[in-house]
């Protein structure tokens, strides 16, 4: 028999070639897919962004909003007892102005709102401030009670009797976050928080008694 007819043992012996890999069509089409998605996504995101700095922009140029502004007109206190638990009973009144100094911007001064008067970091008493609309360019005075209890009364009483004997004052400090909403015209924006802060010096805090105050500066800042 042939060489031909038995066939060739070295090739008899030799492993079929691998089969060629897939195609890549499949991963190239899926990139291709989310390179569109991310390209749509920032595009929309784009446009979302200019059209609310638009927005802002015009109602900026039209109604030229300002910040309301806050001052201490009087404080009194009917009540600063020193009670058998060691324990200040404290009770303030307060005279607050707020001013809207906007044409055509009111704020509705809504429920929920909380303010505290502190001495050297211990809060003496708080309160809230009622709820009302502030219309444009008005001028509106409250009357805000504060009542409460500080604790460790004795070394409270010492530190504010060493602080007048030495400064002739008494420095105190106010914090006030106020929930509101804007109105612009008819429009009346989603609701915001005033956090306003205050810082007085008196001269004393005897109760019943008359008080001076020295010096009152307050800052004011929102939150969305």
């Amino acid at each position: 028999m042939s060489r031909s007819d038995k066939g060739d043992p070295e090739l008899s012996n030799q492993q079929p070639p691998p089969p060629p890999p897939p195609p890549a069509r499949n991963r190239r089409s899926r990139r291709g897919c989310c390179c569109k998605f991310l390209c749509w996504f920032i595009s929309i995101l784009l446009i979302v962004v200019v059209a609310i700095g638009a927005t802002v922009g015009i109602l900026y140029l039209v109604f030229r909003p300002k910040l309301p502004k806050y001052s201490i007109n009087e404080i009194g206190v009917t009540r600063f007892d020193l009670s058998n638990n060691d324990s200040l009973s404290v009770t303030f009144n307060l005279t607050i102005t707020a001013r809207n100094p906007n044409k055509r911007i009111g704020i509705d001064y809504r429920g929920g709102s909380h303010i505290s008067a502190y001495y050297n970091g211990t809060k003496l008493c708080d309160g809230s401030l009622p709820k009302f609309y502030q219309g444009h360019h008005n001028t509106t005075v409250l009357n805000i009670p504060l009542s409460g209890e500080a604790e460790n009364a004795t070394a409270l009483e010492n530190s504010l009797t060493q602080q007048l004997q030495q400064s002739g004052s008494i420095p105190l400090r106010l914090k006030a976050k106020q929930p509101v909403r804007i109105k612009f015209g008819k429009l009346k924006l989603f609701k915001i928080t005033f956090r306003v802060r205050c810082w007085i010096v008196v001269d004393n805090l005897n109760a019943n008694n008359s008080i001076r105050i020295k010096s009152s500066s307050c800052k004011f800042r929102l939150k969305l």
